[in-house]
């Protein structure tokens, strides 16, 4: 360890919050920003119609199952009813809105937390 660098300094050339080396960055306060409220408002905005939707589209089989019996033993091919292909369109379902999201996060979120960053990176000049 160096003489003159404390134990809770990162080495020189260490990758910091923002992603680059050597760059001083301080994130106290950022939360109270407007880029930062914009980033949690868009997520939120997302996150949560999406999550509301797949919980109650996992709970549509087990009250399917409960409520609908005979609609669900219905055979579509062989031995393959309408509780199966449900059941598995859930994995379809849960990869269809995982790509929803990284598309929205490459498009939008990155953007808005680039802008957070680069707040935090003024705020350090300042100091």
């Amino acid at each position: 360890m160096d003489a003159g660098r404390s134990p809770a300094q990162p080495p020189r050339g260490a990758i910091t919050p923002s992603g680059s080396a050597d760059e001083e960055v301080h994130w106290e306060g950022l939360e109270q920003t407007e880029e930062f409220r914009e980033l949690v408002r868009r997520r939120f905005r997302f996150v949560l119609p999406a999550t509301i939707f797949f919980l109650v589209y996992y709970f549509l089989l087990p009250l399917g199952n409960g409520l609908a019996p005979g609609l669900m033993k219905t055979r579509v091919f062989g031995e393959v009813n309408i509780a199966y292909l449900f059941a598995l369109s859930e994995f379809v379902m849960a990869w269809v809105l995982a790509y929803l999201y990284i598309r929205k996060a490459n498009t939008v979120f990155d953007a808005l937390a680039a802008k957070v960053r680069a707040r935090a990176g003024r705020r350090a000049e300042v100091r």
